[in-house]
């Protein structure tokens, strides 16, 4: 609509141009002709001014609708926009809420988490003291023996009754035996030493080279092989022991190296007949052995039971005998009461014949016929 005005505008400016134009050059060609073109050229200028005047009402008009609208649109928008604002602000405002209780929940099991990892550190760190501590005391002979006596105590203790063994046992050569399994004769009582050659199965694991290692392993084997033989002599005694007895090793890593890598240590121990257990072979073999004392318990009760049947056997006789006396004392009772039966019927017949007498104190009534017998008694 402004374009439109604008070109109006110009179309005026040029008529009102054109007819100076026209004037100028009437006065040169002729009055006549210049005086009717001049009007013309008028009445065209007059009609472009009031279609100016038309459309300048017309965007007056049009500029102010457009103004109200734009007003309204932009109140709309306005009013929009703040509505979405709040929305998004109101949105974010939860969110942001929600996001910190998280966050505060996150950070605070995140704070128990790091509590119990510290706390786990502490026990790691003390555990590790505690290895070391423990690495320590088994480099000393006597603590080692005590550490491997107070576990082959407990294993002992889980698998076998109280009068199964015997911890710290001397024996008649005045030895005294970690633990002596008590068990019937085949085979006896068995030895337990629970003491171990730990010193050169260490000097093996920490060699730094072949040499070392090897060095260490021949050591082990023959502190091994001079263990075995202390304990076939100490406490394997005729008559008072088993032919075999058991070294404990409470080490499962020092086991598995023995039959893994020293078969002539094995071997050596079969042919003196010290038997090498660890924790685990320990309990299996405990565990046969409460199966054999079981068995022998059972044997000892099955001896009392066959005690008690026979006994029971002859109760049952003696029973009888006075069942049998009895039935006959009931069969003597039942003749003498047949015999009284006998008795009372010939009595009352006696009692009916008597009764039946005629003695002459009566006269019999001949229409009442026979008395009637007594009842019987």
């Amino acid at each position: 609509m402004e374009i439109a005005v604008v070109v109006l505008a110009a179309a005026i400016v040029v008529g009102a141009g054109i007819v100076a134009w026209a004037v100028t050059r009437g006065r040169r060609v002729g009055s006549d002709e210049s005086e009717r073109r001049v009007r013309e050229l008028v009445a065209t200028q007059q009609t472009l001014a009031g279609q100016l005047s038309a459309l300048t009402e017309q965007q007056a008009v049009s500029s102010a609708q457009t103004n109200k609208a734009m007003k309204e649109s932009s109140e709309q928008l306005t009013r929009s926009m703040n509505e979405r604002l709040e929305h998004v602000q109101r949105t974010m405002g939860e969110s942001l809420q929600k996001s910190s209780k998280e966050t505060a929940e996150s950070v605070a099991k995140l704070t128990e988490r790091l509590t119990v990892i510290d706390k786990a550190q502490e026990n790691i760190m003390k555990l590790s003291t505690d290895v070391v501590g423990l690495q320590h005391i088994l480099d000393d002979k006597q603590a080692r023996g005590a550490f491997g006596e107070i576990q082959l105590e407990g294993i002992v203790e889980d698998a076998l009754p109280a009068a199964a063994y015997e911890l710290q046992s001397v024996l008649s050569n005045g030895r005294r035996a970690d633990c002596l399994i008590k068990l019937p004769n085949p085979p006896g009582s068995v030895v337990v030493d629970a003491k171990f050659p730990l010193t050169s199965y260490q000097h093996m694991i920490d060699a730094e080279d072949d040499v070392g290692r090897a060095a260490a392993k021949r050591r082990l084997g023959d502190d091994v092989k001079k263990h075995i033989k202390d304990i076939a002599e100490r406490y394997i005694l005729p008559g008072e022991t088993a032919d075999s007895a058991l070294m404990f090793l409470p080490s499962e890593a020092v086991y598995a190296e023995l039959h893994a890598n020293h078969p002539a240590i094995i071997e050596a121990s079969h042919k003196a007949r010290v038997y090498i257990v660890s924790p685990t072979t320990m309990m299996a073999t405990l565990t046969t052995v409460r199966a054999v004392l079981r068995d022998v318990e059972m044997r000892k009760q099955a001896g009392v039971i066959q005690k008690e049947v026979g006994t029971l056997l002859t109760d049952v006789g003696r029973l009888a005998d006075r069942v049998g006396k009895l039935r006959t004392h009931f069969d003597q009772a039942s003749r003498d009461i047949e015999q009284i039966e006998i008795s009372a019927g010939k009595v009352q017949s006696r009692g009916t014949r008597i009764n039946e007498l005629d003695l002459g104190e009566k006269e019999p009534d001949v229409l009442a016929g026979p008395p009637e017998p007594p009842p019987l008694p």
